[in-house]
């Protein structure tokens, strides 16, 4: 079914409305510029009011006529969050790409005091989706694509330290993480079907793409030779980020595309066109689910209203 699908296969997509976090750079930013190429009004929520700007004056360039706008949205700060919510200015809202995400940081703390990797890339878009909700829930055949990664497997949650307050491992933090963004897609999937919505909740995966998510932590702590291992490696064995965007588009986009579901490069997760995507057992454990979706109510003080 996926064989060959590359971005020329995106359906139609005027008249839809599209939110792509990270949208500044890599595949969040290829992921914006090709929905905005198929004619979808696209917000491109960055951090960085610099670089956001940047990028959308980039994709105008690369896709003149486009509709597209930079959007502020700091998904380190939950302030940040609910004021991107509130202000939404649509009156639907057809595609959350829950995209932007960091990496084996140093140790650090968001806004709020979560652990920074477990509160950029679970925290800020639990917050984010349940906030927007509403609008998902208005608009028929909405999906919601959380971006998780391969590097799930080598941590499952820890629902007694969540925050890694009692021993911090960089890469051990980042797979767990990941791991919460399937347990997410798995328990939000679950409570849709259970209120009878439509709106899909799909998760992706880029594999190994060229981006500069791999040497944010190295750069930050200043390690030169670990930043030049990882830049060679981009540049030897990593896929384009044209290439890395495709599974998150075709779980945006694909006619068929089921809840729950986890789409990747076909090629070993590695590289290649998108496909389904081998996932560690623990992300569909049903329990699991429910208690990091308890926990993560609790965290950011966001119920979600479902029917």
């Amino acid at each position: 079914m996926t064989q060959g699908w590359n971005a020329r296969d995106i359906p139609d997509q005027s008249g839809r409305t599209a939110v792509v976090t990270g949208a500044n750079s890599g595949i969040g930013y290829i992921t914006a510029r090709e929905l905005a190429r198929r004619g979808a009004r696209v917000l491109l929520a960055c951090r960085s009011e610099a670089r956001g700007q940047e990028a959308q004056a980039r994709l105008l360039r690369e896709v003149p006529g486009a509709d597209a706008q930079f959007v502020p949205l700091d998904l380190a700060d939950l302030a940040s969050v609910r004021e991107f919510a509130a202000s939404y200015p649509h009156a639907r809202l057809d595609l959350l790409i829950n995209n932007a995400g960091v990496m084996a940081l140093p140790y650090g703390r968001t806004a709020d005091g979560f652990e920074t990797q477990f509160g950029v890339n679970h925290l800020g878009h639990f917050a984010l989706t349940g906030l927007l909700l509403p609008k998902l829930l208005d608009t028929p055949g909405a999906r919601v694509v959380s971006v998780s990664s391969g590097m799930h497997v080598i941590a499952n949650i820890d629902i007694g330290d969540l925050n890694s307050e009692h021993r911090y491992r960089r890469w051990i933090a980042y797979g767990r993480s990941k791991t919460a963004n399937l347990l997410f897609v798995h328990e939000f999937a679950r409570r849709l079907a259970a209120a009878g919505s439509d709106v899909i909740a799909a998760a992706a995966h880029p594999g190994y793409a060229a981006t500069n998510l791999q040497t944010a932590g190295t750069k930050m702590e200043g390690r030169a030779t670990a930043t030049r291992v990882v830049e060679l490696g981009n540049r030897v064995l990593a896929q384009p980020a044209e290439s890395g965007a495709l599974p998150t588009l075709y779980a945006a986009t694909a006619p068929g595309v089921r809840p729950d579901s986890f789409t990747g490069p076909g090629r070993l997760g590695w590289r290649g066109a998108p496909a389904p995507s081998w996932r560690a057992k623990w992300t569909r454990h049903d329990v699991s689910g429910e208690r990091l979706w308890i926990a993560s109510e609790q965290l950011t003080g966001v119920t979600y209203k479902t029917p």
